[in-house]
């Protein structure tokens, strides 16, 4: 997948028997979604123009463009929708998109490779970065704050961290 494509939603099922689709929206305003479209899929063989038709529980029903039935709704369960990072706004410095921080090497202010961003996880309570431990099958969850990760440095692909005591150790 090319690094010019950010995923911004999904689509969780059919919504209805008329074709729509039930969408999550990975946006910072959720209901700008519509507004990236065409949407394409992750490998690139198919785009969707989107028409958010009402707001549900956990997401939008949305109509896609090509999609009439319940049955190719439902076929596209699962799929992830991205669209050029070019249609994107621009962020504040201290702001990232996820794609851009998942891959990144890890290091502890000494400059210890402690791992890999993994995945950026968010329940709730702020964003966590699951970092994948060298040699390891284990993660360990880092809360992505200002005291825990002073620096991302994107140009680097390194993030350092200051991690709360303990949590890199056994």
């Amino acid at each position: 997948m090319s690094d010019d494509l950010i995923c911004v939603g999904a689509i969780a099922g059919a919504f209805g028997v008329q074709g729509e689709v039930r969408l999550k929206s990975f946006t910072a305003d959720p209901e700008a979604l519509a507004d990236y479209a065409p949407l394409t899929t992750e490998d690139g063989s198919r785009n969707f123009d989107v028409q958010i038709t009402r707001t549900i529980a956990a997401g939008f029903a949305a109509r896609l463009s090509g999609v009439r039935s319940k049955e190719e709704a439902d076929a596209l369960r699962g799929t992830r929708l991205f669209a050029p990072r070019d249609r994107l706004p621009s962020l504040p410095d201290d702001e990232y998109y996820h794609a851009d921080l998942i891959g990144l090497e890890v290091c502890d202010t000494g400059g210890v490779v402690i791992g890999i961003v993994r995945a950026v996880l968010n329940h709730g309570a702020g964003d966590l970065l699951e970092i994948a431990l060298p040699g390891q099958s284990a993660t360990i969850l880092l809360p992505f704050t200002l005291a825990a990760v002073p620096t991302v440095d994107l140009s680097a692909r390194r993030i350092v961290a200051d991690p709360p005591e303990g949590l890199f150790e056994p």
